[in-house]
């Protein structure tokens, strides 16, 4: 089932992306005059194609809808030596015969249409409302950016500033606090969190210079200290001899503490767990109102994951975090959505640059398979999840068109851009060249995304 939901969620947001990108293409063609000869969602063999009767468009939906295209009139795709030839009326409706700007217009269509598509997604997850976990801070594991900032765990963020002063920005649940610590953490700014504790409001500085790109790349939150907290942890189930059972615990135990360390987050108590196998840790556990302590030695296991031995109790958890209602409105919801998409664009190109250059790490691409799983998982987890998914990966989308590859709209673009500033269009023989380099890259980046998918998928 969960199998058959990737693929349906993963058809669905390919298909959405593919024709809103060519959408963007074929509806500026339109308005510059150009003869549209055929749309087409897919590659490959046709399943099903039709023309119409008002505009003459050939539109197609075929086999392989990893893709699609929109093929225009255009002379240099007239073979001389077959006789075929375009008919005078039509040649002034010939891409190739348009101005520069009108060329860079319809090139550039496609990928403005993807971030247009991801302003309007994200504006309508703000405006509709969304349950999130409250940005409340758990206990931090020692010598994190958290804990040297004071953070003790409890505390409720309440905004964030620069170090060196500026705009005071509200953070009104766990995911915002993520997004603008994201943003800090890409540039090794120092912020300022601003956070309701039970004594009061105070600030805490917060140095996030020391996490590496590689470790912003993975889960960096963790790197900083800061996990979700204030909920509650219950043993939901124990199995039969583990740990778990041998000390004691029984489903419906609510966990406390570990070692001294208040527990409100599934997280960071397994990680506590994992590193401490075949060493006893005292648990404080609530039962039946009252509290009592239970000292457990976690089961030492190999971790075919990572290959490491990790301790394990053998106890089921469920976690439950206070959450939050967001919500805005239309105008602040419109403003968040554009903000969003351009954070989110900026940051995608600058790891995409440290990535060139060797900063970051190449295990970042992901191909068909990772996003079918996320698609997946997303819209299992509803309707505000997959639109915020379906947003991401059109940004992606719209940020890896614009990138100066040839065969890409990126790389048509700086063919136009060239011809604008020299008054002469890039030759045949170099776009040749330079299209069959722009196809190597491609296929390269591919194989690396599809072999990280590959290592995601079996672990290695």
């Amino acid at each position: 089932m969960n199998f058959l939901t990737e693929i349906v969620a993963f058809v669905v947001a390919i298909g959405v992306l593919v024709v809103v990108h060519e959408f963007g293409h074929y509806s500026v063609a339109r308005l510059c005059g150009v003869k549209v000869l055929r749309f087409s969602v897919g590659f490959g063999k046709p399943l099903v194609q039709w023309v119409s009767k008002k505009t003459g468009v050939q539109w197609t939906i075929a086999a392989l809808p990893l893709g699609g295209y929109v093929k225009m009139l255009d002379e240099r795709e007239v073979d001389p030596d077959s006789g075929t030839t375009i008919p005078a009326e039509d040649l002034p409706r010939a891409f190739n015969r348009q101005s520069v700007a009108k060329r860079i217009a319809i090139v550039a269509a496609g990928p403005i249409a993807n971030f247009l598509l991801a302003i309007a997604l994200f504006s309508a997850v703000f405006a509709g409302g969304v349950t999130e976990p409250a940005a409340i801070v758990s206990q931090p594991a020692p010598d994190t950016a958290a804990a040297h900032a004071g953070f003790e765990g409890g505390e409720t963020v309440l905004s964030m500033r620069d170090a060196q002063g500026g705009e005071t920005h509200p953070i009104r649940s766990w995911s915002d606090l993520r997004w603008k610590l994201l943003d800090a953490s890409f540039d090794h700014r120092r912020i300022v969190l601003t956070a309701k504790t039970h004594d009061g409001t105070f600030d805490f500085p917060v140095t996030v210079a020391g996490i590496t790109d590689e470790q912003a790349d993975q889960d960096f939150m963790d790197k900083l200290g800061f996990a979700p907290g204030g909920g509650t942890l219950t043993v939901a189930g124990v199995e039969a001899g583990s740990a778990a059972q041998k000390s004691g615990l029984k489903a419906g135990d609510m966990l406390r503490a570990i070692d001294g360390r208040s527990v409100d987050n599934a997280t960071s108590f397994i990680d506590y767990v994992k590193a401490h196998g075949a060493k006893p840790v005292t648990l404080v556990i609530e039962r039946n109102g009252k509290r009592e302590s239970v000292q457990i030695v976690p089961d030492l296991k190999h971790d075919a994951s990572t290959g490491k031995e990790i301790g394990r109790i053998g106890a089921a958890l469920a976690n439950q975090l206070p959450t939050v209602d967001v919500r805005y409105g239309p105008l602040e919801s419109l403003r968040l959505g554009v903000n969003r998409t351009w954070d989110i664009s900026i940051y995608s190109l600058r790891m995409f640059g440290r990535m060139i250059v060797g900063e970051a790490s190449l295990k970042n691409l992901s191909g068909p398979v990772t996003i079918a799983d996320y698609a997946g998982k997303s819209a299992r987890l509803g309707v505000a999840a997959f639109v915020s998914f379906l947003a991401l990966v059109s940004i992606s989308l719209g940020v890896l068109n614009l990138l100066p590859i040839p065969v890409l709209d990126g790389g048509h673009l700086l063919y136009y851009l060239v011809e604008a500033v020299t008054g002469k269009a890039v030759s045949d023989r170099w776009q040749l060249v330079l299209q069959r380099a722009g196809l190597v890259c491609i296929v390269a980046l591919s194989m690396i995304a599809l072999f990280n998918d590959l290592a995601r998928l079996i672990r290695f």
